[in-house]
């Protein structure tokens, strides 16, 4: 592609649906003016940017698979098994959990640059969670049972949290952030944590495994999802009394609450189905099935739409790359419809939406990589004719 010789010439190199366009520089004066790049490619969606060409620079953009309605506009490479990503809540910043490093990367969300490593000791981290105010960040890690508590702005440990408990993964905070709840996988059960003295107050006995967690609006009732069995518990906060709500036999793992809606979401890994519960009768129906080997969910914040990354069918190990590759799945939370699908790498783990509900973040496990999208709006999913829902499906096994 030319424009006149006085003022640019770009040059477009395409590669694996990557394209990237350079502007050659030139002598002269530039006069400045926009540039619309039109770029076409057979099996891709047409890309349109628009271009200011007011100095010199480099512009990295993709071709997203023909019929995607979600539109990817950066990668990040990471550190070793980046296991969760998390935005802040101002959403300038992604934070990534390495289980397999050091502890969490820091990235910045506008220009995709690493701003900072926080390290945790000789081990990484599995998950991170901000407070609201998006001062505080905490980090668990599981070989030490142990929670780190960082100062956001210095991106400095301020204190550690001992979980008294074996494995400690999930964390979820109390709707007044006074409490800090953490699921000890090997130990069976929760530490309530007091924020004000750093001291474990009691340890909640939980179902086999416990893993994803959700406490109620009200601060009365702490759900639990148990990945051993595949249940979904219910805590009565004040008296420490359970109930399980539903046991699937498989291998429930995250939980993401709608309070507005009064509804909270669960994923079983080992049966491929997301489940809802209606938070006023406790009661459970199955809303959808994924694809194989569900893992992390989010909702967007208007709650219409359910995010649900899956690893996809495992390989010899956990630790090797199986014979299918990674996905991410949109989910109309009012009918359950599959309203885009996004094909990932190796292992599809973290995910998270930015709290504007622009952005999609993502990270393949074993590549080290995350992934960024632009959300559409949820009109533009519902009348997509479902995206790729249908047609990623033959994308998914390696050739």
């Amino acid at each position: 592609m030319a424009v006149h010789p006085q003022e640019a010439t770009l040059r477009i190199q395409s590669a694996d649906g990557a394209v990237r366009a350079t502007r050659t520089p030139f002598t002269g004066r530039l006069p400045g003016g926009h540039l619309v790049l039109t770029l076409t490619r057979p099996g891709r969606n047409t890309l349109t940017q628009r271009v200011l060409l007011d100095r010199d620079r480099t512009l990295e953009l993709w071709m997203d698979p023909k019929g995607l309605l979600h539109h990817q506009i950066g990668e990040l490479t990471t550190g070793p098994n980046p296991k969760q990503v998390a935005f802040s809540p101002d959403g300038k910043e992604l934070w990534v959990s390495l289980l397999g490093g050091h502890g969490v990367q820091v990235f910045d969300t506008r220009t995709r640059k690493l701003l900072d490593q926080i390290r945790l000791g000789e081990h990484g981290a599995v998950e991170v969670l901000f407070t609201a105010d998006g001062r505080t960040v905490f980090a668990s890690q599981m070989e030490t049972a142990l929670v780190f508590v960082i100062d956001r702005r210095i991106r400095r440990v301020r204190r550690q949290l001992f979980t008294k408990g074996t494995w400690s993964k999930v964390m979820a905070l109390s709707p007044d952030e006074r409490t800090l709840y953490v699921a000890n996988w090997v130990s069976n059960n929760v530490s309530e944590i007091d924020l004000a003295s750093g001291k474990v107050r009691r340890l909640l006995p939980t179902v086999r495994t416990p893993r994803g967690l959700y406490p109620t609006a009200d601060g009365g009732r702490l759900f639990v999802a148990g990945y051993a069995d595949g249940e979904i518990q219910r805590i009565d906060l004040r008296t420490g009394a359970s109930k399980v709500l539903l046991r699937t036999g498989g291998a429930m793992r995250h939980l993401v609450g709608d309070p507005q809606r009064g509804r909270l979401y669960a994923d079983d890994m080992a049966l491929g189905r997301v489940f809802v519960v209606d938070l006023a009768s406790e009661r459970v129906r199955r809303l959808a099935t994924t694809d194989k080997m569900p893992n992390t969910i989010d909702l967007s914040p208007d709650g219409r739409v359910l995010y649900v990354s899956n690893r996809g069918k495992n390989g010899a190990c956990y630790c090797a790359p199986g014979p299918e590759w990674g996905s991410v799945l949109a989910i109309d939370t009012a009918s359950g419809r599959i309203l885009d699908a996004i094909v990932g790498g190796n292992q599809t783990t973290g995910l998270d939406v930015s709290p504007d509900g622009r952005i999609l973040a993502f990270s393949d496990f074993l590549d080290n990589r995350v992934h960024l999208y632009t959300i559409p709006p949820y009109q533009t999913l519902t009348q997509g004719g479902g995206g790729r829902a249908l047609a990623h499906l033959q994308d998914l096994p390696k050739q």
